[in-house]
C-alpha cells in the first residue's frame, strides 16, 4: 500500500493506516504462538477424524476408533448392573429373617432400600419415614400389622386394603355412630385418652370400651397385631391425638389404603425395603407365634376394629 512506510524508532512496518496522525505497527506474531495456534489446528483434524464431532440428522459422525461417551456410560452402568446382580442373587436366596446374620448384606439390602424407598414411597411416609396425618410413622415402634423383617415385607407386597390384591392386610373398624351416643361417645373417648396418660380415668368409658372395643384393641388397649387392631396406649395417633380426632374415629372411622408393591415392584426390591423400613429404628424382632398369625392371609383379611392409634 502506498501509505507502508518503516517506522525508524522499531524498524517496523506499518500496516498503511493513519488516524490523526496515529499508526499502527504491522508487529510479526511470536513464532511460539504461531506455531501453538497451527499445532491447535492439526489437532482438531485428527479428532474430527478419529472421534464424533459432526453433528448429522439424528447422530453424530462416529469417528475411526468408534469411540462414544454414551458407549461408555453404557458399558459402566452394564458392569454395575453386573455387580448389583450378583449382590441381588445373595439377598433373593437369603431368607429375609437371616438377613441380619450377614451384616455386609444387610448393610446392601438397607441401602438398596433406602434408593427404592426415595422413589416408592416418599410421597405418603416423607423423605424421612417420618409420616404425616392417615400416613404412618415408621421410625417409632408402634406397628399395627407387625414390625419384623417377614411382617414388614408382607404388608409391602401385599398392601393395605387394596382392591384386587387377594392376600391384602384388610380390617375396619365399625362406625359406632347409632350404637353409643352423646355422653357415651365421650365417656370412651375419655377412656382412650386415660390409656396413655391424656386424660383421667372414665369409669363409665372403660365399660363402653370393655363391651366394645377390648376384643381387638386389648383390655389395656394394647392392641392386636392378629387383627391390625393398633395399640392405644402409647400416645401414638395415626389420624391425631386430641379429643376430637379421637370422638371422629368412632364415630366414622378413616381406613387407610396402602398399594400392594408385588404388582410393581419384583421381590427383591420388596425385601431390601422392608429391610431398610425395619432399620429405621422401630423394627421388631421376629417372634414365631406372632409371625405365623400375622402372615397368615386369612386371619389378615378378617375384619376388624381398628382406631386411630
Amino acid at each position: 500500500m502506498v501509505n507502508k512506510r518503516i517506522d525508524q524508532p522499531t524498524g517496523t512496518e506499518t500496516v498503511g493506516h493513519e488516524w490523526d496522525g496515529i499508526e499502527e505497527l504491522n508487529t510479526p506474531l511470536p513464532r511460539w504462538w504461531l506455531w501453538t495456534f497451527y499445532a491447535t489446528i492439526a489437532w482438531a483434524l485428527v479428532y474430527v477424524v478419529l472421534y464424533p464431532a459432526w453433528p448429522l440428522i439424528d447422530k453424530a459422525t462416529a469417528g475411526t476408533l468408534g469411540w462414544s461417551s454414551r458407549g461408555d456410560l453404557a458399558r459402566e452402568m452394564s458392569a454395575a448392573e453386573a455387580a448389583r446382580q450378583g449382590v441381588f442373587k445373595q439377598i433373593a436366596a437369603t431368607d429375609i429373617e437371616a438377613l441380619g446374620n450377614n451384616p455386609e448384606l444387610m448393610a446392601q439390602a438397607i441401602a438398596g432400600g433406602a434408593a427404592a424407598f426415595k422413589v416408592n414411597c416418599v410421597q405418603c411416609h416423607g423423605a424421612g419415614a417420618a409420616g404425616s396425618a392417615g400416613y404412618p410413622n415408621l421410625n417409632d415402634d408402634d406397628w399395627i400389622w407387625g414390625g419384623t423383617l417377614s411382617e414388614i415385607e408382607y404388608t409391602i407386597t401385599h398392601g393395605i386394603r387394596w382392591e384386587g390384591a387377594d392376600a391384602t392386610r384388610a380390617n375396619y373398624m365399625p362406625a359406632f355412630a347409632g350404637v353409643i351416643e352423646g355422653a357415651q361417645v365421650d365417656a370412651v373417648t375419655g377412656h382412650v385418652l386415660s390409656l396413655s396418660g391424656k386424660a383421667k380415668p372414665n369409669p363409665a368409658g372403660a365399660q363402653l370400651f370393655a363391651d366394645n372395643c377390648a376384643a381387638c384393641h386389648g383390655a389395656s388397649g394394647e392392641g392386636m397385631v392378629a387383627m391390625g387392631a393398633p395399640a392405644l396406649n402409647d400416645a401414638i395417633w395415626l389420624f391425631g391425638g386430641t379429643a376430637a380426632d379421637v370422638k371422629k374415629q368412632i364415630l366414622a372411622p378413616r381406613h387407610g389404603v396402602m398399594p400392594a408393591w408385588n404388582e410393581r415392584l419384583d421381590p427383591v426390591t420388596i425385601k431390601m425395603l422392608a429391610a431398610y423400613v425395619h432399620s429405621r429404628g422401630g423394627g421388631q424382632q421376629a417372634a414365631p407365634v406372632a409371625l405365623e398369625a400375622a402372615t397368615t392371609g386369612d386371619v389378615a383379611q378378617t375384619p376388624k376394629a381398628e382406631t386411630d392409634g
